[in-house]
């Protein structure tokens, strides 16, 4: 194997949505793969995705993400692509229906949480999650807080 294919093989994370594990309690991860264009391919290489707003959601029987800003890219020609349009997801019949069932049951929400580069091609990871509550929040903030402590505290010693 050549140095230049192993390096394709490796996941190169373009975007992550580091709010979605605030928010929300992450059940599930699937990969998706996504329907975009040139520029837009362009735009998630130069790391210029934002995540934070966006969502996917099941129609007809498809997978769309919906909310993820893709910024323009600025070299492509002028023909002005909506930077938040929905993107169709490609996954398999099969987990879209699985998907469909686990958000109709009501309560859990489909999430981006990371776009990478998987063998030459932007994926994207979806979670199912849960919203967290108030309290689930400051739980998790109190964890984080006794964690780094703990960790302080072993350095010293």
């Amino acid at each position: 194997m050549s140095a230049g294919r192993a390096k394709d093989e490796a996941e190169s994370i373009l975007a992550t949505n580091r709010a979605a594990g605030h928010e929300y309690q992450l059940l599930r991860r699937v990969e998706a793969g996504l329907v975009l264009t040139g520029p837009e391919v362009k735009t998630a290489r130069g790391r210029r995705v934002n995540l934070k707003e966006g969502y996917a959601r099941i129609q007809g029987g498809e997978a769309f993400l919906i909310g993820v800003n893709f910024s323009p890219y600025d070299h492509a020609r002028r023909e002005e692509i909506d930077p938040l349009r929905p993107r169709k997801l490609l996954l398999h019949a099969h987990e879209i229906r699985k998907l469909a069932r686990e958000t109709e049951s009501g309560g859990t929400t489909l999430v981006p949480t990371r776009l990478y580069l998987k063998a030459g091609r932007v994926k994207v990871e979806i979670a199912v999650a849960r919203g967290k509550k108030m309290h689930d929040k400051r739980d998790a903030a109190r964890e984080r807080a006794v964690d780094r402590e703990v960790e302080q505290e072993r350095r010293r010693r």
